[in-house]
């Protein structure tokens, strides 16, 4: 693609599965802004610190440009003839199941269709599993098992239009800020709206919140089983809905009943009349919205979670109606768009079950297949096991960093490197994973690739290319198919371009669909590479039967948010009933809590892991961006005061947070908004950014026994204070070749990055000092020693710019870290001023902004705690003095914490 003229392209972000319209600028010079689309009906013009950053994220450092095979650079036919040759002989000489694909939530549709079809289609074995099998597929089975079908009910207006939400394990305000934006919002709006968060730890969601229920882990079955028992002893049913629309209601009530409010409380560590507060607002809301994430999905009860919740909502009719329903939030961007095209290993392409023969016989019809898998493959967690035993022999990774995702995860790696083939499909040229691939194959990133993704209430989008694709970076969708010819499979794989498979896909949505299937765009099956292009969100269903759903507006704009030909009230599902059983009415699900205690007198804590503010999974995009790098720099155990006194841990040391499955090293967050008896850590840190903080190494491979999902909110743990002798502060121009220490974390900055370090043992303090800042590097270096106290500082400059410098200690090192990073980029040639950061603080007018707040606007603690003292007592205040809190909104609920702190400090 030439770049020879300022552009704007609409476009999706590649995040969360919010699903923000996105509109990417590139100007002629090839710089490249970005801001939210004021016309697409997930944001409406809203993005969140990550969406805004994008820009940051799109540059070739670090990028895989080329294919390789065992490290050495080679062209595209050598690499895909040995990875199609390779696969081939496997299946020829162990049979069809001794290979397998682990592809990505990441990838657009049309890449996970092509996958899908070659796996489930053409090698005839099912074993394509997906990391969404991390996130969102016990909402799948629960889906399944009360609707007939994988159906989210509901719309992003419901969140607006209900008078109770109900946030199940979802840290809304961090990990789906646009949705939590768009309820605070309509909050204003109403200020009757209730806000109920269920979630072990105060999360910055709680900012929002009437009630917060700090449930103990697991707890969630217990919860909304006596939920059901008590809607059905205060008679607050539904009962014409219950017996024209659902049935097994009986058997439901009888085994929730089976636990009184005493036994609910037991289990979920909530007080009884915590219970009930909560119990009589359900009761007397007709508009609920319970809206669930990771703390339901990610454990071994997941799917009886998922069913507990709908069971209420079953009961009391609320569901297919406006502002009503349980809706499931996704984690990654198409999500949804998997499960679409059959991207799990227990499912067929456009919602076709694998266990149904008709459904089976159907797809390989359409497909002119020559087998398609006859049974479910092997899950995630089951995958790994099948390549560390040597069932499964060739593996294909697509989009995706297992060693640092999957649990148990030092035993993922270890599978991986012992596995006789694998393939990678990637952006980076070094991940955990990459580094172990045999056949490195470079593919398209956000901003080059081209095809659709499915938001959480089933709105398909367009991501659009406005970027050249560097290097020899390949589609992930043309890399499979051209894999697939050399198989053998050329006709069925001469795509020309992703509408033709869009198309392909719409068709088969819509092939022998009767209004039997839930999934259905076969308005589209017909698609040009035109219409393709100009393609409006859209929200399915949008059958063949009804009015074409084409583009609509000026430049394929959606009129009024709503796409061409398609009402509002047509975007929920049930409304009259209507479910996708055999019999048409949604079955309740008997469910009786089973205690999920895995704690004992050796691990004592209860871990759980998720996901902070501005970093996305293993940061291999986020970690590029010195604005996302500011809010939080290092990975971290989030732990209860008592804990930490109890364990003799202080705020800012450095733990070992340690499992039966392996340890991590990670800094200490004391904070009361944990809960007592727990620890959080969060998932992001790898070896790429940090010495030993990949936390899903902790987390054993226990999983929900009916969806497959890895239980990775509730792990035996323990914390123990890392005896650290010397604690270190660097920033560094130069990104070091290697870092000699017990504990370290490598953050992007401004110009740079920065470093914390911890060690056991005491070194050669200026020979370490060179080694970071490169011993060879020409320019001088500037030092304090105090031997006795243990305090050592080094600056290196090379003519008036800092090149390094590093502060040690016995303690964690008070240095401010944004007063330090902003003098990599400023000029130096006053003697003065490098004393300045020798001594390791600002001197003259500098001013330390602190920790940073709000990325958007780079506002650090102290220039809001400054403004407090001012006179700014709101965070509306505060946003018009420093701006902060006025773009993505994510950072609101921290200013208000130091606007309180201030005034509590003010009145004593």
């Amino acid at each position: 693609m030439k770049i020879d003229e300022a552009r704007e392209v609409r476009t999706t972000c590649p995040y969360c599965g919010v699903g923000c319209g996105v509109l990417a600028k590139v100007a002629a010079n090839g710089e490249v802004t970005v801001r939210g689309d004021p016309d697409h009906p997930a944001n409406f013009g809203r993005l969140c610190s990550k969406g805004s950053a994008l820009a940051e994220t799109i540059d070739l450092d670090g990028r895989l440009l080329f294919p390789e095979i065992h490290g050495r650079r080679t062209d595209w036919d050598e690499a895909l003839d040995l990875v199609a040759s390779t696969f081939s002989r496997t299946i020829a000489e162990h049979g069809r199941d001794a290979v397998a694909f682990y592809v990505s939530g990441q990838l657009l549709t049309e890449d996970y269709y092509v996958a899908n079809k070659l796996m489930k289609g053409f090698i005839g074995s099912a074993n394509i599993d997906t990391n969404s099998r991390l996130c969102m597929a016990s909402s799948v089975a629960g889906h399944r098992r009360a609707f007939g079908s994988d159906t989210v009910p509901g719309s992003y207006e419901d969140l607006e239009l209900a008078d109770l939400i109900v946030l199940v394990g979802s840290n809304l305000a961090w990990c789906h800020p646009v949705l939590y934006q768009r309820i605070a919002a309509a909050r204003e709006k109403r200020p009757d709206m209730k806000v109920v968060l269920v979630d072990p730890r105060r999360t910055m969601t709680a900012d929002i919140a009437d009630m917060h229920l700090a449930i103990a882990a697991d707890g969630d079955v217990a919860l909304f089983t006596g939920l059901l028992a008590y809607l059905g002893q205060h008679n607050t049913l539904d009962r014409t809905y219950i017996t024209a629309h659902t049935t097994g209601f009986g058997q439901a009530l009888f085994a929730a009943s089976a636990l009184d409010l005493a036994g609910v409380a037991a289990a979920t560590g909530l007080g009884e009349d915590e219970l009930v507060r909560f119990y009589s607002l359900f009761a007397a809301t007709a508009n609920t919205v319970t809206v669930y994430s990771q703390g339901v999905n990610q454990s071994s009860s997941g799917t009886d979670k998922v069913n507990a919740i709908i069971n209420c909502h079953l009961a009391t009719g609320r569901i297919g109606k406006p502002g009503a329903g349980p809706f499931s939030v996704t984690g990654q961007p198409n999500a949804m768009g998997g499960r679409e095209v059959g991207g799990l290993a227990n499912m067929l392409a456009a919602h076709m079950e694998i266990e149904n023969p008709e459904h089976r016989d159907r797809v390989q019809r359409f497909w002119s297949a020559p087998a398609v898998a006859e049974k479910p493959g092997l899950k995630a967690v089951e995958m790994f096991q099948a390549v560390a035993d040597g069932r499964i022999k060739a593996l294909w990774i697509m989009a995706t960093n297992p060693v640092d995702s999957m649990p148990d995860a030092d035993a993922v790696e270890a599978a991986i490197k012992a596995c006789p083939f694998v393939v990678v499909s990637d952006v980076l040229a070094k991940t955990d994973t990459v580094r172990h691939a045999h056949v490195r194959l470079p593919a398209a990133a956000w901003g080059e690739k081209d095809g659709s993704v499915t938001n959480s209430e089933r709105r398909i989008s367009r991501q659009r290319a406005f970027l050249a694709t560097p290097g020899e970076a390949r589609a992930d969708w043309w890399i499979v198919a051209e894999v697939a010819k050399r198989m053998g499979f050329d006709e069925a794989f001469s795509h020309p371009s992703p509408a033709d498979i869009f198309a392909e896909h719409a068709a088969l949505s819509a092939f022998e669909n009767d209004g039997a299937r839930d999934f259905d765009i076969g308005a589209y099956a017909g698609v040009d590479a035109e219409t393709y292009e100009e393609l409006a969100p859209l929200q399915w269903p949008a059958p063949s039967q009804g009015t074409p759903l084409w583009p609509a507006g000026q430049a394929g704009r959606p009129e009024g948010g709503v796409q061409a030909g398609h009402s509002s009230a047509s975007t929920r599902f049930f409304a009259n009933g209507n479910f996708y059983t055999p019999d048409g009415k949604a079955r309740f699900i008997p469910i009786r809590p089973v205690p999920q205690t895995r704690t004992n007198e050796k691990f004592p804590l209860v871990l759980n892991t998720g996901r902070v503010r501005d970093h996305w999974h293993t940061m291999t995009r986020t970690g590029k961006s010195q604005r996302l790098s500011q809010h939080l720099a290092e990975p971290f155990a989030e732990i209860h005061p008592a804990d930490a006194q109890h364990f003799g841990i202080g705020d800012a040391d450095i733990v070992r947070v340690s499992t039966e499955h392996g340890e991590v090293l990670l800094r200490a967050l004391v904070t009361a908004r944990q809960r007592p008896g727990s620890v959080f850590v969060p998932m992001h840190w790898t070896d790429q950014f940090s010495a030993r903080a990949r936390v899903d190494a902790l987390v054993a491979p226990i999983t929900d026994p009916i969806s497959g999902q890895p239980a990775s909110k509730n792990v035996a743990a323990r914390v123990e204070r890392f005896a650290a002798v010397a604690f270190g502060f660097a920033v560094l121009a130069e990104r070091p070749a290697s870092i000699d220490a017990d504990y370290w974390s490598l953050a992007r900055c401004a110009a740079g990055w920065r470093l914390e370090i911890a060690l056991e043992a005491d070194r050669d303090w200026p020979g370490f000092a060179a080694s970071l800042f490169g011993a060879d590097a020409p320019g001088e270096t500037l030092a304090y020693h105090d031997v006795a106290g243990g305090h050592y500082r080094f600056a290196r400059f090379a003519g008036s710019r800092l090149t390094g410098a590093l502060y040690l200690a016995p303690r964690p090192v008070a240095v401010s870290r944004g007063w330090a990073v902003e003098q990599l980029s400023a000029d130096h040639a006053d003697r003065r001023g490098r004393l300045a950061i020798v001594a390791g603080r600002p001197g003259g007018n500098s001013v330390d902004r602190g920790a940073i707040v709000c990325s958007c606007f780079g506002v650090g603690a102290n220039q809001i705690a400054e403004a407090v003292r001012g006179g700014c007592v709101s965070v509306e205040a505060i946003g018009a003095s420093l701006h902060a809190g006025t773009n993505c909104g994510s950072c609101r609920a921290e200013i208000r914490t130091i606007i309180e702190a201030r005034r509590l400090h003010a009145a004593e």
